[in-house]
């Protein structure tokens, strides 16, 4: 009789335990796995002459995105000038060694007047699907005053930008673009120019003195 009623109450057990682990199966099934895509964000930065008022400012700005980011983010910072080429790449939270690298490589240069804003949108692009096909989700940002001075074929053309700006969206669907610091104006150019093809959640503009709102918007286009 005893060893009956045990056979009952481990019988019991184990339809409790196995209905209880059904549960926690389906339960688990259900829940959404957090799907993180690491970032890399390409910084293009204005280091020309004309700009070098506002240099500073616009320095504490790129800080202040890399300060959000994750630490398994990567960046790049591309310096505009007379020419663009990259001054650092590493991880967002190295604040000291971008510090350093920006104040050795953005420092005055009466010589820098030009603008290079188009090839530096150009090697942007290209470090965008090099960091797609490692995985990451490619965003690039703009600072500086977008102003075109200096040799024409390195700077923006705004008729051909859109057609290349979906060409690369063809291998990086998700990308995002920020431009920061130029006048209204000039941001009007983008948003007319660039608005289509990325639209409003893509794509974020801000003068001086809206940087915080854009930069949470920002985030968001990120998926953050």
């Amino acid at each position: 009789m005893k060893l009956n009623k045990k056979l009952i109450t481990i019988g019991l057990l184990i339809l409790v335990f196995s209905v209880a682990v059904k549960f926690i199966w389906t339960g688990l099934r259900k829940i959404k796995v957090d799907d993180f895509h690491p970032a890399a964000v390409i910084f293009l930065i204005d280091s020309s002459a004309s700009n070098q008022k506002a240099l500073t400012e616009q320095k504490k700005t790129l800080k202040q995105i890399c300060n959000l980011l994750d630490p398994e983010d990567q960046i790049k910072i591309l310096r505009v000038s007379e020419d663009a080429y990259l001054i650092y790449e590493g991880g967002p939270m190295d604040g000291s060694t971008i510090q350093k690298s920006m104040d050795e490589f953005l420092k005055y240069d009466e010589k820098d007047y030009g603008t290079a804003y188009g090839d530096g949108i150009k090697k942007a692009f290209s470090h965008v699907l090099t960091m797609q096909k490692e995985g990451y989700n490619p965003a690039v940002v703009v600072i500086g005053d977008l102003e075109n001075e200096g040799a024409v074929e390195k700077q923006i053309n705004w008729d051909t930008l859109p057609e290349n700006v979906k060409n690369v969206q063809q291998h990086a669907p998700n990308l995002a673009m920020m431009f920061l610091h130029a006048h209204p104006s000039k941001l009007d150019t983008v948003k007319e120019k660039l608005g289509p093809v990325l639209g409003e959640t893509k794509l974020i503009i801000a003068p001086e003195q809206n940087i915080d709102k854009s930069v949470r918007k920002f985030l968001n286009a990120l998926g953050r």
